[in-house]
Parts: C-alpha cells; sequence; structure tokens
C-alpha cells in the first residue's frame, strides 16, 4: 500500500479566468500526483466583498494587462480562452451567481459530473463569449457535459431552493475562512497542516509542498484535448 492520498480543495467560481486555468492543471495532475482533489464551486463576488478586494479590471492599466495575460496564459497553459467582448457587462453586472448554484446542485446530487459541467460553462463565457446566466444557458452547458434534459432540468430546479443556496455560501464562507481574497484558492491539506495557495501560478509551490515532480502546466502524460 503506498501513501494515502493528500486532500486538495479547489475553490473556483466560472467567472474567473485564472480559476480554469488552475482548474485544468489540477484536473490533469490529479491522477499523476497521490491527490484526492476536491472540487468546491464558489462565489468570487462574494470572497470580494468579505475580503474587501475589488476585481482586477477596475483599474485601467490593470484591465489592459490582464488581456494580454490571460492570452500568453491560455497559449501556455492550453485553455482556449478568449476574452468577451463586453467585458464589463459580464464580470460586474451579469455575474455567476446562478451558474455557481447550478454547480453547487451537480456537486451535492452528481458530483461524478461537476467537472465536465464547470467546464462547459467557462467554455461558454470564457472561450465563445456565450451567456451563463439565463436558465437555457445552463441548461446547454449541462447537456453538453453528457446530462440528459431531465437531470440538468431537475438540477435547475433546485438553485432557488435554501439547501443549495447555503451550500454555496457554506463553501465560500470556507474560502473565506481559509483567507482568500480572490479565486482561485487551493487549499492543501498536509500532516494536520493547511496550506492556502491563491492564483493558477502556484503549481510548482504546490508540488514542492507535496513532495511531488512537477512537469509544466501541461505534463507529458496528458492530452488536453481542450
Amino acid at each position: 500500500m503506498g501513501p494515502l492520498p493528500r486532500t486538495l480543495e479547489l475553490f473556483y467560481d466560472v467567472l474567473s479566468p485564472y480559476s480554469w486555468l488552475g482548474f485544468e492543471v489540477l484536473c490533469r495532475y490529479k491522477n499523476i500526483w497521490n491527490i484526492n482533489l476536491q472540487l468546491r464551486p464558489s462565489l468570487i463576488a462574494g470572497i470580494m466583498k468579505d475580503s474587501g478586494n475589488q476585481p482586477p479590471a477596475l483599474l485601467p492599466r490593470k484591465a489592459q494587462y490582464l488581456r494580454n495575460d490571460m492570452r500568453l496564459l491560455g497559449q501556455h497553459v492550453q485553455v482556449p480562452i478568449q476574452f468577451p467582448k463586453d467585458f464589463f457587462s459580464v464580470i460586474l453586472e451579469k455575474g455567476s451567481l446562478s451558474a455557481m448554484r447550478f454547480l453547487t446542485a451537480v456537486n451535492m446530487e452528481h458530483p461524478e459530473m461537476l467537472e465536465k459541467v464547470s467546464r462547459e460553462l467557462w467554455m461558454r463565457v470564457w472561450s465563445r463569449d456565450e451567456d451563463i446566466t439565463e436558465p437555457q444557458s445552463i441548461l446547454a452547458a449541462a447537456e453538453k457535459a453528457g446530462m440528459s434534459t431531465e437531470q440538468a432540468q431537475g438540477l435547475l430546479e433546485k438553485i432557488v431552493t435554501p439547501k443549495v443556496k447555503n451550500k454555496l455560501k457554506e463553501n465560500t464562507e470556507a474560502a473565506c475562512k481559509y483567507g482568500a481574497f480572490g479565486l482561485p484558492v487551493t487549499v492543501a491539506h498536509l500532516d494536520g497542516q493547511t496550506h492556502m495557495l491563491f492564483g493558477s501560478d502556484r503549481m510548482e509551490l504546490l508540488a514542492h509542498l507535496l513532495g511531488e515532480k512537477w512537469m509544466g502546466p501541461v505534463p507529458p502524460a496528458i492530452n488536453p484535448k481542450l
């Protein structure tokens, strides 16, 4: 018997493109490293508010930097990121509340589907500049991920229930308790200690903490297929 897998929690929101990068890298390594990856849908707006942080895009120079940074990172990590045309409307007006509640419901009832449905929502908003706020948009993402219409519809009806709302709130509060001020946040539980790493560019440091080998964002054993 080898050593038990270490638990990693990934707190993310599909409104965050950096979350997408971190998510893809950890999904690629979950069968290479000895880890148990737990995906935690959270609400970036709640974390920003709780920490007093502001979206980087509100600062013009940061917004300009962000655009170029995303383009280069997308190429480097092999994730097809494209900036939405009306970036401010997508991020600041529309938000991701319904989408993240839907992912919370998926995680509660069909956790095996969470990775695929999350990816399809990111593909919509951060690759194809499509909506993720309307019920039809969320259903389309779920069906593309392989859910049946009935299954997806059933989960969509549950996003207004206190159970789902509270679970998303719990996840968001848990991220805040770990010290989050944005997303993605990776929390590694190692030898009775907890390490919170912010951002998608801390994977090399995570490998160091885990005592695992870092082979870049696209490890040789993996074909990203995105």
